[in-house]
């Protein structure tokens, strides 16, 4: 491997894995934002928009989940670290061309790594909770697109997803 060449930084050189040593980085204001989906019958959708769903407020539960599960993300994830978050915002839409619903997770903070994993989580929770709450009305609702759309901040600076990519 070239000295320039993409690398993992959560591997060793011996390839154990560890959690990357961020004291000597600067701290920056991070945002990323995820995104998400979760596909199902129309009349699905049509229970959940009414609010006739049996376990009760689907998107505001959701909203909730996945805001907490940002939260929690070190938790989770084995070697992220234990962030102090700023903000974290939870956008459910429905989507009749789908259909379903379009999830959109926005995470902040001043620090000095990424909250890319805190909004990818926060938007695959609030997809998972979207099934839970619905699967007695639609088993085979499809949870796809989880990607992440942007980044700005630190050392690696700006990133944003090609608009034919999402």
């Amino acid at each position: 491997m070239t000295q320039d060449a993409p690398r993992l930084t959560h591997i060793g050189a011996s390839g154990e894995a560890h959690m990357v040593d961020v004291s000597d980085k600067a701290e920056t204001v991070r945002v990323a934002v995820a995104q998400g989906f979760v596909r199902m019958l129309p009349q699905t959708l049509g229970l959940i928009l009414d609010g006739n769903a049996k376990k009760g407020d689907v998107i505001g539960t959701a909203r909730l989940a996945g805001i907490m599960a940002a939260k929690q993300t070190a938790n989770l994830i084995p070697l992220c670290h234990p962030l102090m978050l700023t903000k974290v915002t939870v956008d459910i839409v429905e989507d009749h061309d789908l259909p379903g619903l379009r999830v959109q997770a926005t995470a902040k903070l001043t620090g000095k790594t990424g909250v890319e994993m805190e909004a990818l989580t926060a938007v695959s929770v609030a997809c998972l909770t979207i099934y839970d709450m619905a699967k007695a009305a639609d088993k085979g609702m499809q949870i796809g697109g989880i990607a992440l759309v942007e980044k700005s901040g630190g050392k690696s600076g700006d990133w944003r997803r090609p608009d034919e990519a999402r």
